[in-house]
């Protein structure tokens, strides 16, 4: 699979990397017996990058991957986690003390002495301006407990604020077909600064596979039931924060803009993966197929100008008023 530089941290990671939210919490059950079966089927399809944080399944997540590095030692992982969300949102929150015990704490579920990458989870906007964060981020790395840093936004000025910080390794913020507005000024910012860009919800949870209806259910311990109206956390967080009936109108025309033997999913990760300055896309899987299926879209021929021009018009026709000056 194809390799990129992952920002300022140096690291080579495949373009198609793993999200394991859904190995936590909140997509529905996932037993860890299927959690390490996804894990194995994405590492030998070539992915590197596994995408994780505290606060999925408070820890679960991070432990099943423990669990995973434990059982391959030879297994080249680079793990990217976050921090931040198990506790109170307030920006006093964010300091040196619950840096370290967050920190041992994601140590202690991974099993590693020192972490590849930690990102602050979407904090309050007030805490990417704060130079007090980013000297205790630069403090954790001197103490070895993490070798980079970098954040995971919700807003496009929350992304341009931290690009500016020198000791930022990476971004991670929400780009698919249905949430363009990062490609304007984000990536190219990003790109100029040699910060690595993490693309999240690259299918518009599951929007963009073309396989829901408006009659589609989800459990209801799946945020797709319970957070469709930002009733948990931020509502860009599911189905990119497109309503669910124009999502799947608009999946619907999407999914034909796919090639024969081409799934609608994998194309759109191949417009994510195509998109200058982006490092990686890191789509979540809840079954060995699906690891699968999505690794293969990094064999795919970048799209062609038709392809990109009818993409673009299907979210000037069909998302852009509902999300592009929101987030």
């Amino acid at each position: 699979m194809e390799q990129r530089i992952l920002g300022r941290t140096g690291r080579s990671v495949s373009v198609v990397g793993l999200g394991t939210w859904q190995l936590g919490a909140d997509w529905g059950d996932v037993d860890e017996s299927t959690a390490l079966d996804v894990l194995d089927a994405a590492a030998s399809a070539g992915v590197t990058l596994f995408d994780t944080a505290d606060v999925y399944g408070d820890g679960r997540s991070e432990q099943v991957i423990g669990r995973f590095l434990r059982e391959h030692p030879g297994a080249a992982i680079v793990v990217a986690t976050k921090m931040g969300r198990r506790a109170d949102q307030l920006p006093e929150n964010y300091v040196l003390a619950n840096f370290r015990a967050w920190t041992d704490r994601s140590r202690t579920n991974l099993g590693v002495d020192r972490l590849d990458l930690v990102q602050l989870h979407c904090p309050p906007s007030p805490v990417y301006s704060s130079n007090e964060t980013f000297d205790a981020l630069d403090t954790l790395v001197a103490e070895e407990r993490i070798a980079a840093y970098g954040v995971s936004v919700e807003r496009v000025d929350e992304a341009l604020t931290a690009i500016a910080r020198p000791g930022v390794a990476t971004v991670q913020i929400v780009l698919n077909a249905f949430r363009q507005k990062p490609l304007e000024r984000v990536l190219p910012a990003a790109a100029a600064a040699g910060i690595g860009i993490l693309a999240r919800v690259p299918l518009a949870s599951g929007l963009l596979s073309g396989r829901y209806h408006r009659g589609t259910t989800f459990a209801p311990d799946d945020h797709r039931s319970y957070n469709r109206h930002g009733e948990q956390f931020d509502v860009g967080e599911t189905f990119a924060g497109v309503d669910f009936e124009t999502g799947v109108e608009a999946a619907q025309e999407f999914a034909l803009l796919a090639p024969s033997g081409v799934t609608p999913a994998q194309l759109a990760l191949r417009w994510v993966i195509d998109q200058p300055g982006v490092t990686a896309v890191i789509p979540g899987a809840r079954s060995v197929e699906q690891a699968r299926a999505n690794a293969e879209a990094a064999d795919l021929q970048p799209l062609d100008s038709t392809a990109r021009r009818a993409v673009t018009k299907l979210y000037d026709d069909n998302i852009r008023r509902l999300v592009h000056d929101r987030w």
